[in-house]
């Protein structure tokens, strides 16, 4: 093992113990189990390493347990001709190093029984109990498919599923491929090729959002030396080298124990060697290796102050390298791991980068959610739930997980399953962004409002219409930022779908998959974008106005989408031309009686503006022909029906105004669908307001009512910038 086994207590080592010779235990195996008053000498090592971080372990069921995988593997060879019964053991030892409790042991040692052997599940539940017999369903659904290209995407489906239910069948999975991983040498290169790239690209980024540092590490140099032998020699040859040469950090690290001495702090400082792969990366990265490049400093403390006191003395005694600051316990990675980084220069100007964090930190930060324990364990003083539930909710689970297993259920396709997998582990960042009645989302960075729409109301995102982000109007385009406030904005119409313009902004699986499965089942409603963009459009509406290019959803500035008739015709427009559908344009928001010009854009549609709109000239400009139209109530002699308007209202800034402009409007019957006020300039506000008004006849009224409130000096028809090109 490549981790540092984490005993809060106790010192750490390079490696947490020698490497244990699997042959030996093979032969121990084959004499079969010891007598009833001691424990097998093959899983003595087990024993001790579980010992080690639960000192009060009853070591019983794990005797029992060996016994059963001895005796049911007894015979079997492994293609090394090693006994078969070496595997679990090697298994189970490596979570029992990272301190897994005696549950996951115990599942671990039976893990390959049920698929391997005679014993069914219903002996496992019976001998070891529930949870044990959980388990090793989990992980043996995960071995029932094989690794075969074709069977791939399945594969991990199940593997995700299984996780999502209980996070310690990955982890004994983890520890399945490590030893696999580090055997593969007696199988043919093609296949240990092909071994290595799904654990290069599937079970490596797990392991780095389970937390589990020390299998991710050794699984990154064991790949790194099947796939890139070239690469990995010549690596091994530079840190052979560095550690036969003088070790400038040594140097380093003996003047911070000193420096931390001499200030009081009570620290444990180590030299962390990298392993090949991060080697191999600083080396890309800056060309030449300085001596200090081949490893990191860690200073273990006790408390989650003393970690900001080591910093402190750190950057008053040494010259800190700014830049290299990262505080990872007050903002948490997704994958639990908390520490703080920085870099300060040595004496000779030698650079050292620095890890500080407490025991408990780096306990996980080695073993992840491994070191959490059992989390469903019950609190002893807790009341026992009343009804037992299917459902096992997990404390340990990260965001990411949870997400994951959302949209699993969604992709019916394995093709989009496996793209979509391998694209959400591939993002090494996450974000938080906070709701506005005060939950949070976690989202992968760069994503937009839409993925925010979808992680927070499911399908049900299918109708939004845009956002605010940090209380000012946002398009549903807009990428997010760590510690955001995001409000989303739903239409009133749920049975709307999604615009697929809205593929190019997402990020999230989850978001892609609803989008694209609505879209498919829709083929009929769901219309191309325009070729070449209407000068008066925008790729989002203004907030409150519904998206515009999917059918049965409001055009912007529109109250509703102009259906054709004969003529053709909608309740509100007649256009002259062939039979096409006709929508509003959400830069000038026409009403009745506005003169209207109409265009002809990309799948038929003619977007009518205002005869004044500045975005008619710019049509005209580029040649586009216009179509004549006109309002509906002209032919018919009847009133206009309700309409959607876009105002803004320019006012000196005073207390209670936007109180009072509320108040104008409602008394004019007029339901604000969306407002924003901008920042005040020079005392003076620009409210900008989407207005929902019964009769477009009472636009005047309502335009001179919203004048007369005192500040208020001008009141005019919203006139977006029309757009080039």
């Amino acid at each position: 093992m490549s981790a540092e086994a984490a005993d809060p207590g106790a010192p750490l080592r390079r490696r947490s113990r020698p490497r244990i010779d699997l042959r030996r235990l093979g032969r121990v195996a084959l004499r079969g189990p010891a007598s009833r008053d001691r424990l097998p000498d093959a899983i003595g090592h087990v024993a001790e390493a579980h010992r080690a971080h639960h000192p009060d372990a009853d070591l019983t069921i794990l005797h029992r347990a060996y016994v059963l995988a001895e005796s049911s593997h007894r015979g079997q060879t492994r293609k090394s001709g090693e006994p078969y019964i070496t595997h679990p053991l090697a298994v189970t030892l490596i979570l029992a190093e990272l301190g897994a409790e005696t549950t996951t042991l115990t599942a671990s040692l039976l893990h390959d029984t049920v698929e391997d052997t005679d014993v069914t599940l219903d002996q496992v539940r019976e001998q070891f109990g529930e949870e044990v017999c959980y388990l090793v369903d989990g992980v043996t659904k995960l071995e029932k498919v094989d690794y075969g290209a074709a069977a791939e995407p399945e594969t991990f489906r199940k593997m995700l599923v299984a996780t999502g239910n209980d996070v310690r069948v990955m982890s004994i999975k983890l520890a399945d491929r490590l030893h696999n991983m580090r055997t593969l040498g007696v199988m043919r290169p093609e296949k240990q090729a092909r071994i290595a790239k799904v654990t290069r690209d599937v079970l490596i980024p797990l392991a780095e959002r389970l937390g589990v540092q020390a299998l991710k590490t050794e699984l990154e140099d064991l790949v790194f030396a099947i796939l890139h032998p070239e690469e990995y020699e010549g690596t091994r040859a530079l840190i052979t080298a560095a550690n036969g040469a003088d070790a400038p950090l040594d140097t380093i690290a003996d003047h911070v124990r000193t420096t931390l001495r001499d200030a009081g702090i009570s620290a444990e400082v180590l030299i962390r060697p990298r392993h090949f792969v991060s080697v191999h990366r600083v080396r890309r990265k800056r060309g030449e290796l300085r001596g200090t490049d081949f490893g990191r400093l860690l200073v273990l403390v006790g408390e989650d102050a003393d970690c900001y006191a080591v910093l402190g003395e750190l950057h008053t005694c040494f010259t800190p390298v700014i830049s290299e600051f990262k505080d990872f316990i007050a903002a948490p990675k997704f994958n639990l791991y908390q520490s703080l980084h920085t870099a300060v220069v040595g004496p000779g100007g030698a650079v050292a980068e620095v890890l500080i964090r407490t025991h408990r930190m780096h306990t996980v930060a080695e073993a992840g959610v491994v070191a959490l324990g059992n989390p469903y364990a019950q609190d002893p003083g807790a009341a026992p739930s009343a009804e037992p539930s299917d459902e096992r909710a997990d404390p340990t689970r990260p965001g990411w997980l949870s997400r994951l297993l959302d949209w699993q259920e969604s992709a019916t396709d394995p093709d989009t399953f496996w793209t979509t997998l391998r694209a959400d582990l591939a993002q090494d960042r996450e974000i938080t962004v906070f709701r506005t009645d005060g939950g949070t989302l976690g989202l992968p960075a760069g994503a937009s409002c839409v993925d925010a729409a979808y992680a927070q109301y499911g399908d049900r995102a299918h109708a939004s219409i845009g956002a605010r982000v940090n209380g000012r109007l946002a398009t549903l385009s807009t990428t997010l930022s760590d510690g955001d406030t995001v409000q989303l904005l739903l239409a009133q119409d749920t049975a709307s779908g999604p615009s697929p313009d809205w593929l190019d902004h997402v990020r999230t699986p989850a978001a892609r998959i609803a989008i694209t499965s609505w879209l498919t089942d829709h083929p009929d409603e769901a219309k191309p974008a325009p070729e070449t963009v209407d000068p008066g459009d925008h790729t989002e509406p203004p907030v409150g106005a519904p998206a515009r290019g999917v059918p049965g959803r409001a055009a912007p500035g529109a109250a509703a989408p102009a259906r054709t008739r004969s003529g053709p015709r909608t309740a509100d427009v007649v256009v002259d031309g062939p039979d096409a559908p006709v929508r509003l344009a959400g830069c000038c928001t026409p009403v009745p009686p506005d003169e209207l010009t109409g265009f002809v854009v990309r799948g038929g549609t003619v977007t009518v503006h205002r005869r004044e709109c500045s975005a008619v000239a710019a049509m005209r400009e580029i040649g586009r022909a216009p179509v004549a139209a006109r309002w509906a109530d002209t032919e018919s002699g009847g009133t206009a029906t309700g309409c959607r308007v876009t105002l803004v209202a320019e006012s000196f800034g005073r207390p209670h105004l936007l109180a009072d402009l509320t108040e104008a409007i409602a008394t004019a019957e007029a339901a604000i669908v969306s407002a924003t006020v901008e920042p005040p300039s020079e005392q003076r506000v620009r409210h900008t307001y989407t207005l929902q008004l019964p009769d477009a006849a009472g636009l005047p009224a309502l335009m001179r009512a919203m004048r007369e409130v005192p500040g208020v000096y001008d009141v005019s028809r919203a006139q977006h910038p029309a757009a080039t090109g």
